[in-house]
């Protein structure tokens, strides 16, 4: 009996190890599985795969976070040039690819800027004997078949990753070149560097940098400037990790250290330009052995620029009394982006980079006095068709006043020198599309005439002292009528009273147009005269009330006859009044 139960209690326990046993491998073997990011979705992760998709060019929307139209589309043709199923989803193995990616697969037909950058290489690896157009055709299918078949690659005239990797490397051979012995430890190593289209011709600070700024890098940023950035660091004792070209923690922290010990603002790690030339392109950059760089005390800049997009207009302001940007400087009529190429909108500050001459290759043209706005766009002059002061475009002349440029800041030259000359480093550029419209502005900074023969607008005006304006004084006298198309002193004082109540808000000009003609109706409307928009005599007489009267002379009484003294008599007493009580009543 005792067998029996030993045998049975042994049976079960064997049992439960057994179903233990499967439970823990069970466990043991089940993995996280991969969520795919679908249409509709949004977060963080579509985020990420938005801005890798926008740093391979594939995608040109805003970074939202929402997967919708334009980032399943880019999904699409990503997975179409990696060989992939074009789903438009994100699947695990298109979330693999697309975050090792490091290039756009380019073939006939393409456009843009990562054309450009190929087309710069194979020119000048000499397979490519015609200028960088931006346009991928049958010349550059060429001679990417060429370099892909004098470098060992399968010649198939497409641009992949592999074909690219290798033409930005140090190991790309030249057209004619013949392998050379693997390199010595001082060989110089990393991507070749782009070709500058744009350079100071009197020279800037690092308008020749030894290592070209391409992009900023971030938290989970990756590559060969990732290396680069981390082999630079560790020479100068700043990093001791491994060279992964993964830009994480241990990367971001020794980014904050370098910042620290060469005088520059800590931020959150990123790797942006200045810290960028500071550890490639600085002769007296600051290793970690030395003594730290102090922070220099904050100056400010004497200039604030507003590119007001709806107006065509670049205002400039400088600094009051109060710290504040408020007093008008310079208007300038400009050129913004063409609808379809939109400037930047937002906040920017100069880097101080600027060139008396621009080339831009993608158009094959020119521009005078370049200075730097952001990554994408500058200010600059109207366009020329060679480096030769009578070569302007006409086209682009006439064309200031409206949106015409691919994201650039078209100017008069006069104007684009005189921000190339006056604009430094660490001046804010506020560009903006919602400012009211303003024809008064319009009218008052419009575009001379162009003489063809000198190439130069035919008259350039000598600019005039702005009246002076003071609302407790009398305006200009006499009172006339007003009108559309009126100009003058009186109109001037006109404007800065209606401002003043609060019914104009455009610029003061001296000119009388729309803004006006619409405060000056809103005026009448509110004190019940006739709304016809004209600024009459008695309309100016209702608006100048207050100080008409205040300023009107009293007129001076008649001198007054003093009369002849009368003799005076003494008057006789007056007598008492006695107030007697009356009696009560009788009961």
């Amino acid at each position: 009996m005792k067998q029996k139960r030993s045998l049975l209690m042994l049976a079960l326990v064997c049992a439960l190890l057994c179903a233990l046993l499967v439970c823990c491998v069970a466990a043991g073997g089940a993995e996280t599985t991969f969520q795919n990011i679908v249409y509709g979705m949004k977060g963080d992760q579509v985020t990420e795969i938005q801005q890798k998709l926008k740093d391979l060019g594939y995608y040109t929307g805003k970074v939202s976070g929402n997967y919708l139209d334009g980032t399943f589309a880019a999904i699409k043709r990503f997975q179409k040039d990696y060989g992939q199923e074009e789903t438009g989803e994100v699947d695990e193995s298109t979330y693999g690819l697309l975050m090792t990616a490091q290039y756009k697969v380019l073939k006939n037909g393409e456009d843009g800027d990562a054309v450009t950058r190929l087309q710069e290489h194979l020119i000048a690896l000499k397979y490519l004997n015609t200028r960088a157009t931006g346009k991928f055709r049958s010349a550059t299918e060429a001679a990417v078949k060429a370099f892909q078949q004098h470098n060992g690659l399968e010649a198939t005239g497409i641009a992949d990753a592999t074909t690219q990797q290798l033409l930005f490397s140090n190991r790309a051979l030249a057209k004619g070149a013949q392998p050379t012995p693997t390199p010595g430890p001082d060989a110089d190593v990393g991507d070749v560097n782009d070709v500058v289209m744009v350079e100071d011709g009197q020279g800037t600070a690092d308008s020749r940098a030894d290592v070209a700024y391409r992009k900023k890098l971030v938290r989970g940023s990756e590559g060969e400037d990732v290396k680069r950035v981390q082999t630079r660091l560790k020479e100068l004792g700043f990093f001791d990790g491994p060279i992964s070209g993964y830009y994480m923690n241990q990367t971001m922290a020794a980014v904050k250290v370098f910042q620290e010990y060469n005088g520059l603002p800590v931020g959150d790690g990123e790797m942006d330009e200045d810290t960028w030339n500071a550890l490639f392109n600085t002769a007296d950059v600051v290793d970690a052995q030395c003594t730290p760089r102090p922070t220099p005390m904050p100056t400010l800049v004497p200039y604030y620029v507003v590119v007001d997009v709806k107006n065509q207009a670049t205002k400039v302001y400088a600094i009051d009394e109060n710290g504040e940007y408020t007093i008008p400087v310079k208007q300038m009529i400009c050129s913004t982006g063409m609808v379809g190429t939109p400037s930047d909108l937002g906040d920017f500050v100069t880097n101080g980079r600027r060139a008396q001459w621009a080339y831009f290759s993608l158009y094959g043209s020119h521009a005078r006095y370049w200075t730097r706005i952001n990554d994408n766009i500058a200010f600059h002059s109207v366009i020329y068709n060679e480096v030769d002061n009578m070569a302007l475009s006409v086209k682009s002349y006439n064309k200031l006043g409206s949106r015409a440029s691919h994201g650039c800041i078209r100017l008069l030259v006069s104007d684009a020198k005189w921000i190339y000359e006056n604009i430094r480093a660490g001046t804010t550029i506020h560009i903006t599309e919602d400012l009211p419209l303003d024809e008064e502005l319009r009218y008052a900074i419009k575009q001379p005439r162009l003489n063809k023969e000198l190439m130069w607008p035919a008259t350039t005006p000598v600019p005039t002292m702005a009246p002076v304006y003071d609302g407790t004084k009398l305006p200009p006298m006499p009172l006339r009528n007003l009108q559309t198309k009126s100009s003058g002193e009186d109109v001037y004082w006109l404007q800065c009273k209606l401002k003043e109540l609060g019914y104009y808000t455009g610029t003061v000009t001296g000119t009388y147009y729309k803004g006006t003609t619409g405060a000056v109706k809103a005026y009448q409307k509110a004190n019940g005269l006739y709304p016809d928009g004209k600024a009459g005599v008695k309309t100016l007489e209702h608006i100048y009330a207050d100080v008409l009267a205040a300023n009107t002379p009293t007129p001076s009484p008649d001198p007054a006859v003093t009369p002849s003294p009368v003799p005076t008599m003494t008057p006789e007493p007056t007598p008492a009044i006695v107030y007697q009580t009356p009696a009560p009543p009788a009961e």
